[in-house]
Formats: structure tokens, C-alpha cells, sequence
């Protein structure tokens, strides 16, 4: 993947939204059964034992034991049993967005993959069914990190991201003031001049930018810059006044802006650091 693709998937995965609405473990019925159906949500089934069938808009599809199906949202879906060996499974209904695109919108997934550690996923269900039950503000953390890394691993098998978000012509104009951004820190820039260089409206510019990236220009902006600051005080010996002057901010504005963001004011930081290497 080229390092402006990286990029944008950076700042775009960063924002991702999940919800699990429900998980659960089920031997289903011999009338578990829908035809031609779109759901507004995603869905996990992880196959214990059983047979049955799942339709993908017009491709069939018969699980096996050790699979495990992703069926993303706003697809026409079929599903049945067939035979009295119904599914044993476990699943999931979920939701996940990425601002207001639905993530299996923006990246191929594939409908399923063969589980290698299938103790390890089925842990992970049980899990998630545990927390999903749960009302602590941690539960919502385990079951969101629970997820991610079943995403992560139908992922894994695949590789790939769409290609559509990176050809058309708004893309391409982000794609370039994103980078002027990242290798322009140590210049002054308002949401005017960002807009100026990339060919837009301000208005529509925010709009847009925060579509591709997820965040505001001002806000990926100051990351860019904390995340340099950081890098250089990692890695180099510069003083604060000239580190501050490479990402374009005034020493004082610098210095506050680090420690909201960073916890720590920039020397302190530099010190943590230095203690841990």
C-alpha cells in the first residue's frame, strides 16, 4: 500500500465507531430462515457444527465447522437450514462506521475464512457474549476491543482495501493537501490557506476533509505536529524553541498544546523518555 493510502487509513480506522448490539451462542431452530433481506447492521457467525446454507446476494454459500462468516451490512441476504443437523454457532449483530461510511464499505473483507485457532475465537465469543451482558463502562471497552481484533483477523486473510475511495478526484486533491500538510509543518496554515491549495470552498473543504480523514483539518493538523514534537524529542537533542519552530508554532502555544495533548509539558516528556532507554 502506498504511504498516502497509510495515511489516510491512519486517520480513518482511528475513528472507527463500533457497536455490538447483541452476541450470543444458538443450536437454531429448523426454522431459522430469511429470504432476500438487507440489515442495516453486520453480522458475525462462527461455526460449531451443523449444516445450512447463507446467500450473499445471488452466491450460495454452505458453512462448515472452524468457519467463520462476516455478512457486512446493506447486503441482500438469504439464510436457512437444511437438514435437521442445524447450525451450532456463535454470532454477533454489530454495527461499524467510520464517520457516516459503513467500514465494510471501505475495505474488502472476506465473506469468511477458515479459523486456524478456533479455541482462541471461540474464547473470544464467549467473551463477548459476557460482556455484551454486562453493564460497566469496561464492558463496552472489552467488547469493542474483542471485535476489533475479529476484524483483524478476517483482515488478515485478505490484505486488500477498495480502491474506489482513492480514485476519484476529491480524494486525489485530499491525497495532495494531506501531504503538502505533512511535509510543510513548520509553516503557518489556517483552514483558508488548506482549502486554497487543495481547490475548495472553506466550507465544503471541512466537510470534505473530515469525510476522508475523520477529523477536522485544524485537528489532523495539530496531530501531525504533536506527533513530530514527539519523534524529535524521542530521537534528537534539539531544544524546545527549535523543535517548537519546525512544526510551526510559537514556543509557548507549543509548550501548552503538548501538555494538553501529551500529558506531559515537553521536557517532561523528553525526561520520561530518556529514563526508559
Amino acid at each position: 500500500m502506498k504511504k498516502t493510502e497509510t495515511l489516510f487509513w491512519r486517520n480513518y480506522i482511528a475513528n472507527i465507531q463500533l457497536h455490538v448490539s447483541i452476541a450470543q451462542s444458538t443450536k437454531v431452530p429448523n426454522s431459522w430462515k430469511a429470504t432476500d433481506y438487507t440489515p442495516d447492521f453486520n453480522k458475525f457467525y462462527f461455526i460449531q457444527s451443523g449444516t445450512g446454507f447463507v446467500k450473499m446476494e445471488d452466491k450460495v454459500y454452505f458453512p462448515k465447522p472452524g468457519d467463520l462468516y462476516l455478512l457486512p451490512a446493506d447486503t441482500t441476504q438469504s439464510y436457512g437450514t437444511t437438514s435437521n443437523d442445524t447450525f451450532n454457532k456463535y454470532w454477533c449483530h454489530f454495527t461499524a462506521k467510520v464517520g457516516d461510511s459503513p467500514l465494510f464499505n471501505l475495505i474488502d473483507a472476506p465473506l469468511f475464512i477458515k479459523v486456524n485457532d478456533q479455541k482462541k475465537v471461540k474464547e473470544q465469543f464467549e467473551q463477548l457474549i459476557h460482556f455484551s451482558q454486562e453493564d460497566s463502562l469496561s464492558s463496552l471497552f472489552h467488547m469493542n476491543a474483542i471485535l476489533l481484533q475479529l476484524i483483524a483477523s478476517m483482515l488478515d486473510k485478505s490484505g486488500k482495501m477498495k480502491s474506489k475511495p482513492f480514485s476519484n478526484p476529491s480524494f486525489e486533491k485530499m491525497d495532495y493537501i494531506i501531504n503538502y500538510v505533512e511535509t510543510h509543518l513548520s509553516e503557518s496554515f489556517s483552514v483558508e490557506k488548506m482549502a486554497a491549495i487543495a481547490g475548495f470552498h472553506p466550507n465544503y473543504f471541512i466537510q470534505l476533509f473530515k469525510q476522508f480523514t475523520g477529523t477536522s483539518p485544524i485537528r489532523f493538523l495539530n496531530q501531525r505536529r504533536m506527533e513530530k514534537a514527539r519523534h524529535l524529542l524521542a530521537t534528537t537533542d534539539q531544544n524546545i524553541c527549535d523543535i517548537a519552530d519546525s512544526v510551526g508554532m510559537e514556543v509557548s502555544y507549543f509548550s501548552r498544546m503538548f501538555r494538553e495533548q501529551i500529558g506531559f509539558s515537553p521536557s517532561q516528556f523528553r525526561e520520561v523518555i530518556l529514563n526508559r532507554t
